[in-house]
């Protein structure tokens, strides 16, 4: 059963922008993302796999990284369900270092209305670089 949404498309007009959120990232959570999905890519895990194919270290899931780019939107709304159509494209990898983790700020603000239909821009930057290119997510809270 789905919450009741907390936004409505009159009080979230064109330009209405949504709460920053932050969140961190560590090892333990592409482990455990990499069961919940199944990507078990060792680029996700091994330092020395990652930085033996190019990579910078061990990066994010980039599906993680959308995920939480779309929960940003939907902890505002304040209901999943409402989500209708979510893209995205990938542009850097978010490296999440052994010790330190990465800190990942998603940001976002409604860039169409057409009724009860929202469209959401968001924008996803770890270490002053956007991870993200175009994301958008349309949720619907008619």
């Amino acid at each position: 059963m789905s919450a009741a949404a907390t936004v409505t498309a009159e009080q979230a007009g064109a330009g209405t922008e949504l709460p920053a959120t932050t969140v961190h990232l560590t090892r333990a959570d592409l482990i455990r993302y990499a069961g919940a999905s199944g990507d078990f890519n060792p680029i996700h895990w091994s330092d020395r796999f990652a930085t033996a194919i190019g990579m910078p270290g061990v990066v994010a899931h980039g599906m993680l990284t959308m995920a939480l780019a779309v929960k940003a939107v939907t902890d505002w709304v304040g209901d999943p369900s409402t989500v209708r159509v979510c893209s995205t494209r990938f542009t850097r990898p978010v490296v999440v270092d052994e010790l330190d983790g990465a800190d990942v700020t998603f940001t976002g603000s409604v860039s169409a209305v057409e009724g009860t239909r929202l469209t959401v821009t968001v924008q996803a930057v770890c270490e002053d670089v956007k991870v993200l290119g175009p994301t958008r997510v349309e949720v619907d809270l008619g």
